[in-house]
């Protein structure tokens, strides 16, 4: 894990707007946010300036900015590029809290930098900030072939998961709630140390697959994924 001298300045969670995605796997970064703001005294509201919801709070004693694009996922770039320029916020000050496919339910991983393996969300923002070089929480979701199906990604993430998996997820964010404030604090050796013990599970039990009906469906899919 790359070591860094700067502190957490704005953190993002991806996903997409509108309530017939909130409870998708897509939408971890929302509901990540959502208890941030929850825990800290913080309030959403809808920032046309930023293409997104915004929330400020404070964190270890440091003022923290909150972002939800609302710009649906492959377009989450320019909500983030917008406030960060705004502020003179760096990339290393950045935080994203988003899904991922390579992880399973009840792991997640902090790192720094990096591609980003088909995300569209992590697309955007590197394109629209010119680096990569941003902080990434990864909250795990699994892969549909993990669990033996042949459902398509797009469908996968576009669905709720099972209720045994959201509350591996559920439990991972209640971590990341004490893994957030150190690296808002600077405390690197001590963030990576918490984030570290939930990198890994043993392959999960398969969970029944989604019929087509489970995936939230609109006419945005295409943006949405």
């Amino acid at each position: 894990m790359p070591q860094d001298t700067s502190s957490i300045r704005l953190i993002v969670g991806l996903g997409n707007p509108g309530s017939e995605y909130e409870a998708t796997r897509h939408n971890c970064g929302f509901q990540m946010l959502d208890l941030l703001a929850d825990k800290y005294g913080g309030r959403f509201s809808e920032d046309r300036k930023f293409s997104g919801e915004t929330a400020r709070v404070r964190i270890e004693g440091e003022e923290i900015w909150l972002l939800k694009p609302t710009t649906f996922m492959n377009r989450s770039g320019i909500a983030v590029q917008a406030m960060a320029a705004y502020y003179k916020i760096a990339p290393e000050e950045i935080l994203i809290v988003h899904d991922e496919l390579d992880l399973l339910p009840g792991t997640m991983k902090l790192k720094k930098g990096g591609g980003n393996a088909g995300h569209n969300g992590l697309k955007s923002i590197t394109a629209q900030l010119g680096t990569p070089d941003f902080w990434r929480l990864r909250i795990g979701i699994g892969h549909p072939r993990t669990f033996g199906w042949a459902q398509q990604v797009f469908d996968f993430v576009l669905a709720a998961p099972s209720s045994e998996h959201r509350e591996a997820i559920r439990k991972m964010m209640q971590e990341a709630l004490v893994g957030i404030p150190l690296l808002v604090a600077g405390e690197w050796q001590k963030a990576n140390r918490h984030f570290a013990k939930f990198g890994s599970l043993p392959k999960p039990k398969a969970e029944p697959e989604k019929t087509a009906e489970g995936k939230a469906q609109t006419k945005s899919d295409g943006e949405a994924r």
